[in-house]
């Protein structure tokens, strides 16, 4: 009869535990690739894959090496100050210790995979009142002593995968919260590299102020000679000694941008603003920059961190789906426990006083008001969520490797152009300046010619600077190595 009976059973619950165990097969969202980066048709080549196509699926790859991409700018401190802002900044520390909480939690739903052993000692003296064993009230009752020991077990069998579901789900978040902990490390070497660059560059274009701040000294002192000999009228004397003004005032001001620059620098570094000092080091003409190539544009799926971890949100999403799904089925639970209870500690280990339980409990929902099934819905709404954020993180990261392909093109535009203008400029001045002493030019086209020399020199240190930055933009944007 129990044959007949399971037999009519089976074609019912079958199709329940098919449907309840089956977590929704994970699929890889598709994604526009682009043949190349736009940029590319600004004379870059576009490079193919080696069956000779120019592009390829994406494969995550977190785990590769990145490399000290740093070390391609050939400069010794700042190797220093990334490692020490890898070493102490407290972003970074607090990330490894979100990727320590999630991968605690992945061990403990891993724990669920096997039976919770447990171990009880106890001993226990009692005194019962006669009414306790129904004697009449004022009866003299006993005084016990008991002494107990049981061994406990319980294990739940994953018959709708409810247990590997949430595994899945909880190393899937571990995942995510190694790929973000890469990210914030990304983030923070670039912001180092960009913030001392910054600061290199400033040093720069200190510089060039300063040496306008002496030109502008040496002005004041020669006309204040020759006004003193009447050559020259209490003009001349005037507008050199306000260009001479605004000259150090302008150095003022770029030494207030170094000064928060540096202690920008030093909070990345992880150390007290008031204990951290760099010294001057400007951005010199010949300080050569890392030619970066920007390789396939599905590289990115490859390299950046933040697009790995949108795709591990996605496939922890599609475990939790699964999750929800096992709560509308029955679960299955097995109970055992095994011990002795004696008058005295040696008593509780005899055979005669042995006790054991065996049981097994089903328990499935009957009415919950649609709970469980809006639990279902709002599951897929969050893997839908987690598709469309890693859509946006894919098209994000094109967009600035572009825009910084762009920024480095531009920048080597301009840069050759006031090469070009710098050339003009000393000329003009050097003109100025002959014809000024021969009596033949006034002072205002000297000043006019000395200005415009010293506005152009900055803006060549200036460029100089944004194409380092610029440089270290691309990297990022890149997931912080090429190659």
């Amino acid at each position: 009869m129990t044959t007949v009976f399971a037999q009519r059973l089976l074609p019912v619950v079958a199709p329940l535990w098919i449907t309840a165990c089956s977590t929704p097969a994970f699929k890889q969202p598709a994604v526009s690739t682009p043949v190349a980066f736009k940029e590319s048709q600004h004379g870059t080549a576009v490079q193919r894959a080696a069956d000779g196509s120019t592009w390829k699926m994406g494969q995550p790859a977190e785990a590769q090496p990145r490399g000290e991409w740093w070390r391609a700018f050939a400069d010794p401190a700042l190797d220093q100050l990334i490692a020490q802002a890898n070493a102490s900044n407290q972003n970074a520390v607090a990330a490894a210790a979100r990727v320590k909480q999630a991968r605690a939690i992945a061990g403990i739903a891993e724990a669920d995979r096997y039976p919770n052993v447990g171990a009880a000692l106890g001993a226990q003296r009692a005194h019962p009142s006669a009414l306790e064993l129904n004697q009449a009230p004022g009866t003299p009752t006993p005084t016990t002593t008991s002494y107990s020991a049981r061994l406990s077990a319980s294990y739940e069998v994953d018959l709708f995968g409810r247990v590997s579901s949430n595994l899945a789900a909880a190393r899937g978040d571990a995942d995510v919260a190694m790929a973000t902990y890469r990210s914030v490390l990304m983030s923070l070497q670039a912001d180092v590299a960009q913030t001392y660059l910054r600061l290199r560059a400033l040093d720069a274009e200190l510089l060039t102020v300063e040496q306008t701040v002496r030109l502008r000294e040496e002005s004041v002192r020669v006309t204040s000679r020759r006004f003193e000999l009447g050559d020259i009228g209490e003009f001349d004397l005037s507008r050199a000694k306000t260009e001479l003004g605004i000259a150090r005032a302008e150095a003022i001001g770029l030494q207030r941008q170094r000064a928060l620059s540096e202690h920008a620098l030093a909070v990345l570094v992880g150390q007290p603003a008031a204990d951290f000092s760099l010294p001057a080091n400007p951005l010199a003409e010949t300080s050569a920059l890392p030619v970066i190539p920007a390789g396939l544009p599905s590289a990115l799926l490859e390299r950046r961190p933040d697009i790995v971890g949108a795709q591990r949100a996605m496939q922890a999403a599609n475990a939790r789906i699964g999750v929800a799904r096992s709560a509308m089925f029955p679960a299955f639970d097995i109970n055992a426990g095994f011990g002795g209870v004696g008058g005295s500690f040696s008593d509780v280990f005899k055979w005669s006083s042995r006790s054991w339980l065996l049981g097994a409990a089903m328990g499935m929902p009957l009415i919950d008001g649609g709970r469980n099934q809006q639990n279902v819905v709002r599951s897929e709404a969050v893997l839908e969520e987690a598709v469309a954020a890693y859509r946006q993180s894919v098209l994000t990261a094109f967009a600035e490797v572009d825009d910084s392909l762009a920024g480095l093109r531009v920048l080597s535009d301009q840069s050759a152009a006031i090469e070009a203008a710098l050339g003009a400029a000393r000329r003009s001045a050097d003109l100025a300046q002959r014809l000024y002493d021969a009596g033949r030019g006034s002072y205002l086209e000297l000043l006019d010619a000395q200005r415009n020399l010293a506005l152009v020199e900055r803006n060549v240190v200036q460029l100089r600077g944004d194409r380092a930055m610029t440089t270290v933009a691309l990297i990022r944007a890149l997931g912080g190595g090429w190659g």
